[in-house]
């Protein structure tokens, strides 16, 4: 095949910088001539790509095939040796990340913007992951930014584009292309993880008191459902819905969590289902919802890992070195790790963080409050890998108990019953006003600085409890493996009874700001089922009242409700 290599002007973009989940933009942005190009070149000039093999997969959002064309066109310019491609151009996230540690590539780019909007007019985004699989550290994402400022060439070959839809062989220009089976090689690993057989032989043989249903959001991972639930699991059809990859994910917002996956939570409810689960836009991220019981993540990555090692056969095999959670998430996996004497990290919000513990071989298992839970089978957070242990887990835990069916709400139940619970909620305020946003942070950072609320005490109104401050202060993080810094990660305000108020400004938007208020509230053990089985709002109503009292959230932001409440 003949071809050649063009050099093309350009001239830099602002605001091309990274972030940890790579450069999220609206589609419109990305469409801009050069935009794309310029970025991906950018990827190529920091990472020098000559003689390396490179993964390419996205969540099958818009504009996802236009730019899997594009990045061949520029990759094979740049030397690229090999390309391996989902098929139709479609990787989840936790798949491709699978795919390059399997095949020992050398990284991966990856087109999503999670669990964000897609269609014409709502979200794309280019993210580059390392060789471990991982999202890139900063040192590379910086690498990246300082290249989009300068660019003023890319090169390209300018080839008919490759056929995405069929799986083998070909080449394009100098390059190497293997389509592969978007599905099958990440099936294969959990299967390597999990009990697959113990599974199967609890959904049905409990078929009529035990129902289950997984929701795709007509995101990447209903394929990767439908494989795992009805394929090798052997449940009925109807245990899988909206399975089918959409570009504009069916006009719905793919991010599972109550407010935006309540086709599931209704259809749960109504149809007495005791396992509900729900994956986001490219499938790092989980809900688990079952009849009258929702898990939040906290609990969740909390419950996996007291009961990993007993019921896991990955676990069971290798052991668990450590677990670690993000520093919004609540404490509720300290206390598990506290029992069972393992290392318990906090992070940043950042699954790179993560990857940096796991390849040291400090950490098995960890979680985000963000609806992010993972082992270190890989080095992204993997939500039908969430799924399936939970699944896991309760099929060894109704072996152990005949006699009963230990659902979804019985498992939280035995597990505050031994740990007590932290209360946990997460009020989200999406695209509000960059200013006012950033209003708050400073009033917050005056607070730290001047002491301003240290000792000083707040009672809520309509509970009348007293929550008197303990201290505010920045959460700050120095990696124990690199011993690189990352400051300002998000204000804390701790109360002397160990409640805690966490605010900070996310990074994963596309315009305008969301700032995130995380509260949390710890019951012990010895307070007893009444207590501890309390409705989650009713057991914070006081503390958020507090929180908004001292942050003057409502008004900095100029919005009295959260978009979205977790």
């Amino acid at each position: 095949m003949s071809y050649q290599v063009k050099e093309i002007q350009t001239k830099p973009f602002e605001g091309q910088k990274p972030g940890t989940s790579g450069l999220r933009k609206r589609v419109k942005i990305f469409q801009q001539e050069h935009y794309t190009e310029n970025f991906v070149q950018a990827i190529f000039d920091a990472v020098d790509p000559k003689g390396k093999t490179l993964v390419i997969g996205g969540d099958g959002r818009y504009y996802c095939p236009e730019t899997v064309q594009t990045i061949l066109k520029i990759g094979s310019a740049n030397g690229v040796a090999k390309f391996i491609i989902g098929k139709d151009g479609i990787l989840s996230t936790p798949a491709a990340s699978n795919i390059i540690r399997k095949y020992k590539a050398d990284g991966g780019i990856l087109l999503t913007a999670s669990h964000n909007p897609g269609g014409p007019n709502n979200d794309f985004g280019i993210k580059y992951n390392v060789s471990n699989g991982g999202p890139a550290p900063e040192s590379v994402t910086n690498k990246i930014y300082e290249k989009t400022k300068s660019i003023s060439t890319y090169k390209v070959i300018e080839l008919p584009p490759i056929d995405l839809g069929k799986k083998g062989f070909s080449t394009y220009g100098p390059t190497n292309v293997e389509i592969i089976d978007s599905v099958s090689d990440y099936v294969q690993l959990l299967e390597d993880i999990f009990d697959f057989p113990l599974i199967k032989n609890f959904v049905q043989s409990r078929s009529n008191e035990f129902k289950v249903l997984f929701d795709g959001m007509h995101g990447v991972t209903g394929p990767y459902g439908h494989a795992i639930f009805v394929d090798a699991l052997g449940l009925p059809e109807s245990s899988v819905q909206n399975a089918i990859p959409l570009p504009d994910f069916g006009g719905g917002h793919p991010d599972p969590n109550l407010t935006y996956a309540h086709e599931l939570v209704e259809r749960v409810e109504r149809d007495n289902i005791q396992f509900g689960a729900a994956s986001d836009g490219d499938g790092d991220r989980n809900m688990i919802y079952g009849k009258g019981a929702f898990v939040t993540p906290s609990d969740s990555v909390a419950i996996i890992a007291d009961w990993a090692a007993e019921a896991i056969p990955y676990f069971k095999k290798g052991g668990i070195h450590g677990l670690a959670r993000s520093m919004p998430t609540s404490a509720q996996i300290d206390y598990v790790a506290k029992k069972k004497g393992l290392e318990c990290h906090v992070v940043p919000t950042g699954w790179k963080f993560f990857g940096n513990l796991m390849d040291a071989g400090r950490l098995s298992i960890c979680g985000e409050e963000s609806f992010g839970t993972g082992s270190d089978h890989i080095r992204e957070k993997d939500g039908v890998w969430a799924i399936v242990a939970w699944l896991n887990i309760l099929a060894y835990a109704n072996q152990q108990s005949p006699n009963e069916l230990v659902g979804i709400k019985q498992l939280l139940e035995k597990h505050y019953a031994v740990y007590g619970r932290s209360f946990f909620s997460r009020y989200d305020y999406e695209e509000v006003s960059s200013e006012g946003a950033q209003k708050l942070v400073d009033a917050l950072n005056e607070h730290i600085s001047a002491s301003s609320l240290a000792k000083t005490t707040h009672t809520s109104k309509s509970t009348g409890q007293k929550f008197t401050v303990a201290e505010v202060s920045n959460f700050d993080y120095t990696d124990p493996i690199d011993h690189s810094v990352s400051k300002n990660q998000g204000q804390v305000v701790r109360f002397d009874d160990g409640s805690r108020v966490v605010f900070r400004l996310s990074g994963t938007g596309s315009q305008g700001a969301t700032v995130r208020m995380y509260v949390e509230r710890y019951v012990p053990a010895s307070a007893g089922p009444a207590e501890l089985n309390k409705d989650t709002q009713e057991g914070l109503k006081g503390l958020i009242e507090v929180a908004l009292e001292i942050s003057k959230l409502r008004e900095f932001l100029e919005r009295e409700k959260p978009t979205v409440i977790t």
